[in-house]
Parts: structure tokens; C-alpha cells; sequence
């Protein structure tokens, strides 16, 4: 039930990209998190120049502007293990992938629990399954 938020400058990233990112995005989650196929909630934002604001090297880590901040709200009880071996992979995969740099991939999981979620219709869907 991840929900994901993907932030970066406008026009350093084309249509195809993007669909490739998702993707990327959504194959390392179900690999490592075992988040079902059709759990896909996505938004993906284009800011410009000073709506992006960044550290170039905030802890040794030389960032561009092709920096992408990808925030997953998930459901908390993650390993340590698991969460480092997704970082890993999703740098490494989006490296690959679109090609970009694995130093510009920022990512942020935010845990909560089962009754923090409405899928629609105004109910809590995950403590009624």
C-alpha cells in the first residue's frame, strides 16, 4: 500500500523517463517489500528552478540537478535490512535504467499503520480486509 511522491526539475526528465522511473520504482518495491502488482499509487512533480531547493553535497554526496526526491509513505515494520537493500537496489536500478546518477537518488520512507489509509468511499479499507 505504498504511496508514492516523486519530485524533481522540471524539464530534466522526458515522458518516457518518467514511465521508466515509475516502473523502477514499483518492481524494487514489490522485491523487496512484497508490495502487490496492482498497488500502484503514484504522484510524480515538476518544480521549477526555485521550488527545488537542494544541498549540493550535504553529507559528502555530490548532487546535480537531476536530483529526484522519492518519498514512499508505506506501512512501517520494514527491517533495517530490507530498507538498506532497497536503497541499494532502486539507486542501482535507476542508474541503469534511465541511465542517471545513483548520487541523485534521494529517497525517504515515512511508516504508518493500517488504520492511516482510505482507499476511497470514506472507509478504512485495510482494517475491514
Amino acid at each position: 500500500m505504498p504511496f508514492i511522491r516523486v519530485s524533481y526539475l522540471k524539464l530534466k526528465y522526458d515522458a518516457d523517463q518518467l514511465k521508466r522511473i515509475s516502473h523502477t520504482i514499483m518492481n524494487t518495491l514489490i522485491q523487496h517489500f512484497n508490495v502487490p502488482e496492482d498497488d500502484l499509487f503514484q504522484a510524480f512533480h515538476a518544480h521549477d528552478s526555485q521550488e527545488f531547493i537542494y544541498s549540493n553535497n550535504y553529507l559528502g554526496i555530490e548532487r546535480s540537478d537531476g536530483l529526484l526526491f522519492i518519498q514512499i509513505t508505506l506501512k512501517s515494520g520494514r527491517t533495517t535490512n530490507q530498507k538498506t537493500r532497497f536503497y541499494e537496489t532502486l539507486a542501482q536500478q535507476l542508474s541503469m535504467t534511465i541511465p542517471m546518477r545513483k548520487e541523485d537518488v534521494f529517497i525517504v520512507l515515512v511508516g504508518n499503520e493500517l488504520e492511516d489509509w482510505s482507499f476511497g468511499n470514506g472507509r478504512a479499507q485495510m482494517l475491514h480486509r
